[in-house]
């Protein structure tokens, strides 16, 4: 199966309709480190509220909108009634490989031992995503009054430790995609139509079990990833690879 287009990532997504501390109803606030991420508004109403260092916004979504938002950008999904979406991420899976993280208060973001603990779904899935959900927005609601800059320091001092993964499944996808049609760019100037001759479809069946995801009841479709190409070749070449190398 080839990957999607430009290994962009897909999911349909419920809103969650639990009733939070502030009066409203909906998802997890969190943060992506290098991903961004596009809403398809296909049912209901509600709003994005999102937190950047241009301060705190409150986007409405209706049938029909798409709005999108870069790394960096805080945001909270609310359900005022029936709030479906397909979502688009970036790089290949690289937010189910570990790129958000969830507002938490800072006590919790400074042990990366209670992150975990807080961040896992462990037990009853549902009233464990309602804990985690309640507790990243106590953290959200503190950071619209300030620490933005010491939250995103937070963050990057958590997942350190996944960069290099990171750096080798974006190399493997999107930067794979966009050097191949590179490549057929140049073959098309010089009049090689090779690649047309594999032209295929490839088909995803809707996952039918819903998990807890952060936002909402997650529909998550399989992202094709390509096999892992090592740093080196066979005679010693040099892949292109992280700026510094694995351990």
């Amino acid at each position: 199966m080839t990957p999607l287009p430009g290994s962009v990532g897909i999911s349909s997504l419920t809103v969650y309709d639990w009733e939070a501390a502030d009066g409203l109803c909906g998802g997890t606030p969190h943060m992506h480190l290098v991903c961004s991420e596009a809403y398809v508004v296909i049912d209901g109403e509600g709003s994005v509220q999102t937190l950047t260092a241009s301060g705190f916004a409150d986007t409405p979504l209706r049938p029909g909108d798409v709005v999108w938002f870069t790394p960096g950008t805080i945001h909270r999904l609310v359900n005022a009634g029936g709030l479906r979406l397909v979502v688009l991420m970036q790089n290949s899976g690289l937010p189910e490989a570990g790129d958000a993280v969830f507002t938490f208060p800072a006590p919790v973001l400074a042990d990366p031992d209670a992150y975990r603990a807080a961040a896992d779904l462990t037990g009853d899935r549902a009233a464990a995503a309602r804990r985690r959900r309640d507790l990243a927005l106590e953290g959200f609601l503190a950071l619209r009054e300030g620490g933005l800059r010491e939250f995103h320091t937070a963050a990057h001092r958590l997942k350190s430790e996944l960069l290099d993964a990171w750096w080798i499944r974006w190399r493997d996808g999107p930067l794979a995609a966009t050097l191949t049609t590179g490549c057929q760019l140049d073959a098309l100037k010089s009049g090689d139509l090779s690649h047309l001759e594999h032209g295929a479809l490839s088909r995803l069946e809707r996952p039918e079990d819903p998990i807890f995801g952060m936002c909402g009841l997650l529909h998550p479709y399989p992202v094709p990833v390509p096999p892992t190409r090592p740093l080196h070749d066979s005679s010693g070449t040099s892949h292109l690879r992280p700026p510094k190398e694995l351990s």
